[in-house]
């Protein structure tokens, strides 16, 4: 009766718990009374959750729907698709009421840049088809190379996957027969994958489409997500043959260099090396390939995501025998073959028309002219419609230049561009700096010469602007680097990472190998350390920096690193300056303890000779007879580098005073005399810090920066 008596009060069993062990007088039926209670108070909590998805759900098909209504009438007024103000504001707002309900900044912009992603492909999908005739057909025939499982089989279902048709599949062995297919009308659509971010193009497929009439209509990227996969759960010492297509073979060289006792074969596709393990059923047997190949032929995946680097994509062209047409309101991709005459200059003469129309290439690829020997066709792809005028204009041009000039395709091109909220919650007056020019005299002195040529102003006199993912560096940019002075766990990181996004910073930095004065001091958690801060940087959209101390780190860190540093004791470790230098990451070369700007303008040459011509120059403070801080923050480098070189120049104000309450006064002062950008530190509890505690600033401290360096807009 007490039992029921407690169920049926559920929601308040605390007043009958106590009555119930008194009556019973037994722990093990009280243990059991408090299951009870969990049990079905969880079932219940997860109803509510499963309820509330629905709602999810329900709502975005509505505003899925709203979509559709929206663009009819933006079609009907022949108005611009993106309304990129609207998303800023419809952004903003989000952001602010998410923050209101206690959600980070982060989570709710990843998730409404979907949901608005979302909706510009439903509306240019809708403009698209009421542009071209479509069939009235249910079932797409699709000619791909490969079974199922290959990646061009997961590729072609992920382009399709909003058509609202059944796809039927023909497969073949070589590219050359799935155009064929195409061309004879066999098939519809053709899959054929180009380019891969790791391996390169795929010349095969450049040598299919050479003398085919087909048109690409389209393009996927996919991400490849490469798996050894077994018949059984076995030591990797066990197998002796490793079973993929030559692309993935190139793609995962280096893992399959860790198990030299397997000898590799290759197939016609990935799918087909594990259909081929599957029948000979021998244990010692691997092949790679995807998760999903896996999965159709019940093998075991023994080891995942197992590329030479992450973020390994691979781009599939859909062609067609008919082009189609593209509203010029779609961001829009066309691709051209052409040959130029067989003399100096004739290259540069047809590639210099992009410029002087102002249109950007994407691509640019050469390819032998069989039966033409040490003579090259380039492919090209650039962002224009063929509608376009200027397009038009810019083809007519190109072909006086050219002796063969053919149009692939003009097709939507794949990728979004995100909006970007750049604050919010930060009111103020915008005050804009009067800029006072300085007279030019007529009569100039000459110049002395310098030792550094590249870094120089006279080799390049405009800036140099550095692209890490979609941030910018130099130019005029102003953007802030953050992040702990050493990552100590998985969980600080991540805090970090979650407060430089939240505060508009721009990229998250973190020591993972740490060079202290002293050899007792906390040396960093190395290459640990760079797997917790890839993913940090990876779950909150941030490029990521992180120093490196010696050549045989150099080739590993820039794997996973966005951009390298070079430490102010390694300035003139002119070895390791030559190793980065050979990277083609974006090296960061801090200023030395006591080096002059001459000798940090000729460290920063080593690396630019080399061919890296990515390099940023920081000032973190020079040693002076000064001791009330830590170094001595020399902000008139920052003017006078200005001057000398092109390199964009970031500044360390944590490094330089070592007090955290005196880092805002000289980034707001390091803004102020031009610099590109700060790096600072911060930390989740400065006070138990394992490195420089009392330069890294708390999350307040942080919070506030931004918004006093936001104010001197």
């Amino acid at each position: 009766m007490l039992l029921n008596q407690f169920l049926q009060n559920i929601y308040t069993p605390t007043s009958i718990i106590p009555t119930l062990i008194a009556n019973q007088n037994k722990a093990i039926f009280a243990t059991e009374i408090i299951c009870v209670i969990k049990e079905k108070t969880m079932k219940e909590i997860r109803e509510k959750i499963s309820s509330i998805d629905d709602k999810v759900l329900k709502l975005l098909a509505e505003r899925r729907q709203l979509s559709v209504e929206i663009i009819k009438f933006k079609n009907a007024e022949k108005s611009s698709i993106r309304d990129k103000d609207r998303e800023k504001q419809l952004l903003t707002r989000l952001l602010e009421v998410g923050r209101e309900y206690g959600l980070d900044t982060h989570y709710v912009s990843k998730i409404f840049q979907e949901i608005i992603n979302d909706s510009i492909k439903i509306q240019n999908k809708f403009v698209l088809d009421s542009t071209n005739l479509n069939d009235d057909s249910q079932t797409l025939k699709v000619a791909i190379q490969g079974i199922e499982g290959s990646y061009s089989f997961l590729a072609t279902n992920q382009f399709f996957s909003d058509s609202g048709k059944d796809i039927n599949f023909k497969k073949f062995d070589t590219f050359d027969e799935v155009v064929e297919s195409v061309e004879d009308s066999t098939c519809d659509y053709a899959i054929l994958p180009i380019e891969n971010t790791t391996s390169g193009s795929i010349n095969d497929v450049y040598d299919a489409l050479t003398n085919s009439s087909l048109q690409i209509v389209g393009e996927e990227i996919f991400p490849v997500k490469h798996c050894l996969i077994t018949t059984e759960d076995v030591p990797l010492n066990s197998i002796r043959k490793v079973f993929t297509h030559y692309q993935a073979a190139r793609q995962c060289s280096k893992f399959l260099k860790s198990i030299p006792s397997a000898e590799v074969e290759l197939l016609p596709d990935t799918a087909k090396s594990v259909e081929y393990i599957k029948e000979k059923g021998d244990k010692t047997f691997a092949a790679i390939a995807s998760r999903e190949a896996a999965d159709i032929f019940d093998l075991k995946v023994l080891r995942e995501d197992i590329a030479n680097q992450q973020g390994n994509f691979t781009r599939f062209l859909i062609c067609s025998r008919d082009a189609i047409k593209v509203d010029e309101r779609i961001p829009t991709k066309t691709s051209l073959i052409l040959a130029t005459a067989h003399k100096a200059g004739s290259l540069v003469e047809a590639l210099s028309v992009f410029k002087k129309y102002e249109v950007n290439m994407t691509k640019l690829e050469s390819r032998p002219i069989i039966g033409n020997p040490w003579e090259e066709m380039f492919y090209l792809d650039f962002q224009g419609n063929i509608k376009n005028q200027n397009v038009k204009d810019l083809l007519d041009e190109v072909g006086k230049h050219t002796r063969y000039l053919k149009v692939l395709g003009c097709y939507p091109a794949k990728d979004i561009e995100k909006t970007k909220v750049e604050r919010i919650n930060v009111k103020h007056e915008e005050v804009k700096p009067k800029i006072v020019k300085q007279e030019v005299k007529e009569e100039k002195k000459p110049k002395a010469k310098v030792s550094y040529k590249l870094a120089s102003r006279d080799y390049k006199s405009d800036d140099t602007i550095i692209t890490v993912r979609d941030v910018k560096i130099g130019g005029g940019n102003f953007i802030i680097m953050a992040g702990p002075c050493s990552v100590e766990s998985y969980d600080q990181i991540i805090d970090c990472a979650r407060e430089v996004k939240d505060n508009f910073a721009h990229i998250l930095r973190g020591g993972c190998f740490k060079p202290r004065t002293s050899p007792y001091a906390f040396q960093g958690l190395g290459f640990e350390a760079l797997d917790f801060l890839k993913s940090a940087g990876d779950d909150y959209d941030l490029p990521i920096i992180t120093e490196v101390l010696s050549i045989d780190q150099v080739e590993k860190v820039a794997e996973k690193s966005d951009i390298l540093q070079i430490g102010a004791r390694n300035m003139q470790n002119f070895s390791l300056l030559s190793e980065v230098g050979k990277s083609f990451r974006p090296v960061m070369l801090k200023r030395g303890l006591m080096a002059s700007l001459d000798e940090l303008l000729n460290a920063a040459e080593y690396i630019l000779a080399r061919g890296n011509r990515q390099v940023i120059l920081c000032e973190r403070g020079i040693r002076t007879f000064e001791t009330a801080t830590r170094n001595t923050l020399d902000l008139s480098a920052i003017p006078i580098l200005k001057e000398l070189t092109h390199l964009p120049i970031i500044v360390d104000p944590s490094h330089a005073v070592g007090q955290r309450d005196k880092v805002i006064p000289l980034a707001k002062a390091a803004k102020a005399v031009g610099a590109d950008g700060i790096m600072v530190e911060i930390h989740p509890d400065p006070g138990k810090a394992l490195s420089d505690g009392e330069q890294s600033m708390r999350f307040d401290q942080f919070r506030l920066m931004t918004q006093e360096l936001e104010k001197m807009n």
